[in-house]
């Protein structure tokens, strides 16, 4: 049914999936890695893009990403569940170790999830979300340049 839905878009539309473990409170209703439906979804689901959370060892290693076609994926590699601020270094490691299934230029990325997805919001301050923004603009300047 999506692909039909993606088949009538307008040429100029995107559309994108966001696969969500669940973002209440700071806490989650689902966990797994994505090689149960990696080819499944990544390979015959012809959305432009995908939203993964990649945030914490409960969604796996990057291997299903081996099924993405020319898709962008979004990893979702710094949680909006909590306000300790990523390692800056780590999350750069993680990006270059997501090339080895998807080209570069085909990865962004984002916090896992919304910092509010419900109105009870996520366990962190409003401090601590810019923080995490302004680190995602620092290391998506450093990994794709200016």
């Amino acid at each position: 049914m999506l692909n039909r839905i993606v088949n009538a878009k307008p040429a100029d539309m995107q559309i994108t999936m966001h696969i969500c473990r669940g973002n209440f409170r700071s806490t989650w209703f689902s966990e797994g890695g994505y090689a149960p439906i990696a080819e499944v979804l990544f390979g015959t689901c012809r959305v432009d893009g995908f939203f993964l959370e990649y945030d914490s060892e409960q969604a796996g290693d990057f291997a299903p990403l081996a099924h993405i076609k020319d898709q962008q994926v979004v990893l979702g590699l710094v949680t909006s569940k909590t306000g300790d601020l990523e390692n800056k270094d780590d999350i750069i490691a993680r990006i270059r170790e997501a090339t080895q299934y998807v080209d570069i230029n085909q990865l962004c990325l984002s916090p896992q999830c919304g910092f509010a997805s419900t109105e009870e919001g996520n366990i962190l301050t409003e401090e601590a979300q810019w923080a995490k923004v302004k680190m995602i603009r620092q290391i998506a300047d450093e990994v794709w340049g200016e």
